[in-house]
Formats: C-alpha cells, structure tokens, sequence
C-alpha cells in the first residue's frame, strides 16, 4: 500500500498510513443515545441504502487487493446483522479526488443514506463535500484527523488517540519526561505534534525534539543529538513515531549501542512495532511500548475472513466491517434518525473489529487500544484494552 501522506494548503489536511485494524466478528452499539439531527432520515421497514467506495482501478499496486478486502469485509458484516438489511452498493474511486467526488454524487443519486470510505485523504474530503451538498454522512477509512469534521468521520485508528494511550499509560508508570524522535516529513510531523498534545494533556515534560530526515545517513547523523538530548534532560521516555518500514530498525539498533539503553530509558513508539514479524527480533525494541487493537478480538475477525474468503484481510480491511455493523447496530433500535450526526456520536460507541470506538462530535474517533511491549521476541500485553468507555455504559 502507498506510502499515504500529503500536505494540502492551508495545512488542511495529512494523510497518514493506515496501521493494522483487523478484530471480531460481532459489532453493536452500547446504549444509543437521543438520535436527532444532522443526516437523512432513512425507512427502517427497508434494507438501508449504503455505499462503499473503493480504490479500486487506480494506478497504485496493491489498491485493488485492499478494495476487495474493503468489500469483503463490509459483506461479512451485512452477513452478521441481526434483523438489519443493507443494500449495498460499491463505486470505485481509482484512488482519485475527482473520481471519489463524482462517485459520491452518484451513490446519493442512487439514494444512498450514508457512505462508507473512500480511503485516502483526498479522496474522502472530495467525497464529502459532494456528500454535503445532500446532507449525506461519510465515514472515511483514513486515520488522518484534519480531514475529519463536518459530515466527514474518520474510522482509522488516529496518531492523537494513540499518543494519548500510551501517555496516560506513562504516567501511570511513573514517566515524566520525554524526548520525542520524528522524522521530517508529514507523518512524522503529525506524529511528533499529537505527541506534544498528548504530553500537554497528561502533565509530561517534553524535554527534547530531535527530527532527522529520511534517510540512512540522516538517520545515523541524529543518534549524536537524540542521545545528547536524553542525558541532558535526564528523560526516562524516548518517544519515536518512526515505522517499522522506515527508521525503526536502524534506531532501535543504533541508540541502544549509543548508550541510551532500553534498561534505563522507556522506549515507546507511536506505530505498531508487532509488524512484520521479523521486528520482533530486533534487540532494540525488546521492553519498548506501543499500542495495538485487542488483540483476541483481531484475530477473531481475521480468522473468521480467512474461513470465508480463503485468504487474510487487508491490514484496514477490518474498518469496512466496523461501519457496515456500527450502521446496523443503529438502524436495529429502529429510529428513522439511526444515521444522523448525532446517532453516530453517541457516547457509549460501538464494539468494533480491534475492541470499543466512537466517533467524536468533529469528526475524529476514539479506539480502545492495548498496550503492548516485546519480550524474548513475543508480544506481551501490559495493559489490556478497555471494553467499554468510562461514564458511557454499555
């Protein structure tokens, strides 16, 4: 899948990388609340009228496999509705701005009461302003927050409410000061401010930001400044939001022989550090944190898309499951307003394909996560994953 970031004027929107989201086979809504508002109403006697747009026909390898999977997935979870019926209608996007729009246009033509996706930042914006015009929702598979708002939700697991987990985890812990590694380019820009954020928000001392530019030289050239930096401010966090596809390995080699060893320092990234597999034999990520969906629930999804389609669904292809069932779980209360604004926001959320989320009144979301660290190259879960919002009920 492409490297997914862009920067759009006015800093309007970055698109991130979608991580892994795959999870359970069964989704329902916790206590709906009051459901008015913000939408169409729709005919609950009726199967519910839901596109999905794809990218399927774009020129990137790979798209078509995830577009597939995306419609899997949404079919699987249209299989496991109790008592709910969608009529489910699919639009390719070729990954294409203008494509996605005109896509979206036709669906609410063809009488769409909700849309599920496009997956790229650009893609769905224009989808969504086409949307608008109708007063039709989009719940778009990025993770990318700046383009969330509106009738546009976010259903991708988002760098804020990861950096916010694993601070709060921190804390708890007894860590106080940090140093934030990123790289200079969107998604570590995005990453080292929903850090900042979250150590603002948590009470955590950002002592030092140390950036470096991708690549193997630059890389090798920061460790000199990021181990200068801990030792100065005497921080027990060093906070990376480097990939496993990108800097990581190299760091988690190169700081440990630096110095900074992972017995003195927390290490802690922002994206999954599980996969690929072989990450987990990296010396330097042995102890480091970082967070993932529950993983029972993941691999029951997985396992339940292998058995029906005969292969693994695509790392994101558990979100078109999440917003086929969140849908049904809120059509089956039978209210006319089931797809409004404020029915999708409702505060108890949803249990989803990697554990609870919601959406969140400007659009972005809030996903349950574990934490978890790497012991003798296994995954080991510190911290499960809440199964239900604190205040929410279920």
């Amino acid at each position: 899948m492409r490297f997914m970031f862009a920067v759009f004027n006015r800093a309007r929107k970055i698109v991130l990388t979608a991580t892994a989201v795959a999870a359970t086979a069964v989704l329902s809504a916790c206590n709906p609340g009051t459901i008015t508002g913000g939408g169409p109403t729709i005919n609950t006697s009726k199967p519910v009228p839901v596109a999905l747009l794809v990218p399927r026909g774009s020129a990137q390898h790979g798209d078509d496999v995830l577009a597939k999977s995306l419609e899997n997935a949404a079919r699987l979870a249209i299989a496991d509705l109790n008592g709910v019926q969608v009529d489910l209608r699919v639009y390719d996007t070729a990954g294409n701005p203008q494509t996605a729009a005109n896509a979206a246009t036709q669906a609410v033509q063809d009488g769409a009461r909700i849309i599920l996706g496009p997956v790229y930042a650009e893609a769905a914006n224009a989808a969504g302003i086409a949307a608008a015009k109708r007063g039709v929702n989009v719940l778009a598979f990025s993770n990318n927050s700046s383009i969330a708002g509106g009738n546009v939700f976010v259903l991708g697991s988002t760098f804020d409410n990861t950096a916010n987990r694993l601070t709060q985890y921190a804390t708890r812990q007894g860590k106080r000061t940090m140093v934030v590694v990123s790289g200079n380019n969107a998604a570590g820009m995005a990453g080292r401010a929903a850090i900042q954020q979250a150590a603002v928000q948590n009470g955590v001392t950002m002592a030092g930001n140390v950036s470096f530019d991708l690549s193997q030289q630059a890389v090798i050239n920061a460790i000199p400044t990021i181990t200068k930096s801990v030792r100065q401010s005497n921080a027990d966090m060093l906070f990376m939001t480097a990939t496993t596809s990108g800097a990581l390995p190299l760091l988690s080699q190169l700081l440990p022989e630096s110095g900074i060893k992972t017995t003195d320092v927390q290490y802690v990234g922002l994206t999954r550090w599980d996969i690929p597999a072989q990450t987990l034999a990296l010396p330097g990520v042995q102890g480091g944190w970082f967070a993932l969906p529950d993983p029972a629930k993941s691999e029951a999804f997985r396992a339940r898309y292998q058995a029906t389609y005969g292969a693994a669904p695509h790392p994101i292809g558990g979100l078109a499951y999440d917003g086929i069932a969140a849908i049904g779980a809120l059509v089956s209360a039978g209210n006319s307003e089931a797809l409004t604004g404020a029915a999708l926001t409702q505060p108890a959320g949803f249990q989803g394909t990697g554990g609870i989320f919601r959406l969140r009144p400007d659009g972005t979301n809030e996903r349950g996560l574990a934490i978890a660290t790497i012991q003798d190259q296994k995954v080991v879960i510190l911290d499960p994953a809440p199964r239900s919002f604190p205040g929410a009920g279920s």
